[in-house]
C-alpha cells in the first residue's frame, strides 16, 4: 500500500477548488467529465468539486434490481463503482478530479477520503469509523440506532483521473432513503450530522472543513490510520465496491 504520509497526486501544484453551490446531478456529471478529460489530456489542473444536488436517486454498476425504488422514482445509472445512493439538499458532495500518482492504489485512495470525513466527524463532535469490507464513514451501533453510514464514497478512475467522489449528511431530509436500499446495505441504517449531534449542521458550515481535511489527506499531510475500524462481532454479509476503474 502506498504510504500515506506522502502526496497520491501526481501534480505539485495546489488543486483548484471551485465551490458552485446547487447544481443538477447531470450539469455537473457532465461538467466533471470535461475536467477528467482536460486532466488526463494534460489540460487542466486537479479539481475538487464542492456543492449540493436536487433530490435525486443514482445507481452505480452494481445496483441490484430489488435495491431501486418501488413506487417508479426516476434513477440516473452513472459510471461510478458501487451501488444506489440518493443525493440532495443538505448533504455535502464533493468531486475531486485528480491524476494520482503512480503506481495507482485506489482502494488506499478511497481511504484516503475516508480519514478526511472521519476527521470532519471527529472536529465536530461525532465519533465515526471504518467498516471491515465497506467503503464510507460509518457510527456504531448504540442506543440512538443500528450501524449507520454518515458519509458514501464512490468513484471512477478513468485514465489515471479520479472522478465522483464523496458524500457527506449534513442535514438532509433521511426520509429520502427510505425508498431504496441505500449502497445495497439491508443489515444497517443512514443518519446525518444533524441528528447524531441534536442540533442543525449546515452544509455551509462543514464545507470549508471537508475542504481543507480532503485537501491534506490528498497531500498526505493527514496520514490514513489503522486505528478507526469499528468492532463489529463478524464481517459484514454485503460488503460495498465503491470504484470503477478504466484505462
Amino acid at each position: 500500500m502506498s504510504s500515506s504520509t506522502t502526496s497520491c497526486r501526481a501534480a505539485t501544484e495546489p488543486v483548484d477548488v471551485r465551490e458552485i453551490g446547487t447544481i443538477e446531478y447531470t450539469e455537473a456529471w457532465e461538467l466533471q467529465r470535461r475536467h477528467v478529460t482536460a486532466r488526463a489530456d494534460g489540460e487542466g489542473p486537479d479539481t475538487m468539486l464542492l456543492l449540493e444536488h436536487p433530490s435525486v436517486y443514482t445507481a452505480g454498476k452494481r445496483t441490484e434490481a430489488e435495491d431501486r425504488p418501488t413506487d417508479g422514482t426516476p434513477v440516473i445509472d452513472v459510471d461510478r463503482g458501487g451501488k444506489i445512493t440518493w443525493h440532495g439538499p443538505g448533504q455535502l458532495v464533493g468531486y475531486p478530479i485528480v491524476k494520482l500518482a503512480d503506481p495507482i492504489d485506489v482502494v488506499h485512495y478511497v481511504r484516503r477520503l475516508e480519514e478526511a470525513l472521519i476527521t470532519v466527524c471527529d472536529q465536530l463532535g461525532v465519533h465515526t469509523g471504518r467498516v471491515e469490507g465497506r467503503s464510507g464513514v460509518w457510527i456504531p451501533a448504540d442506543d440512538r440506532g443500528v450501524e449507520r453510514k454518515i458519509a458514501a464514497i464512490g468513484i471512477r478512475v478513468q485514465r489515471g483521473v479520479t472522478m465522483h467522489g464523496f458524500e457527506l449528511n449534513c442535514n438532509p431530509d433521511l426520509g429520502a432513503f427510505d425508498k431504496i436500499v441505500p449502497c445495497g446495505i439491508r443489515d444497517a441504517g443512514v443518519t446525518s450530522l444533524s441528528y447524531e449531534l441534536d442540533r442543525e449542521v449546515t452544509v455551509a458550515s462543514v464545507l470549508p472543513m471537508a475542504r481543507d481535511a480532503v485537501l491534506a489527506a490528498l497531500e498526505g499531510d493527514l496520514p490514513v490510520s489503522d486505528e478507526r475500524w469499528l468492532p463489529r462481532p463478524e464481517a459484514p454479509a454485503a460488503p460495498g465496491v465503491t470504484f470503477a476503474l478504466q484505462n
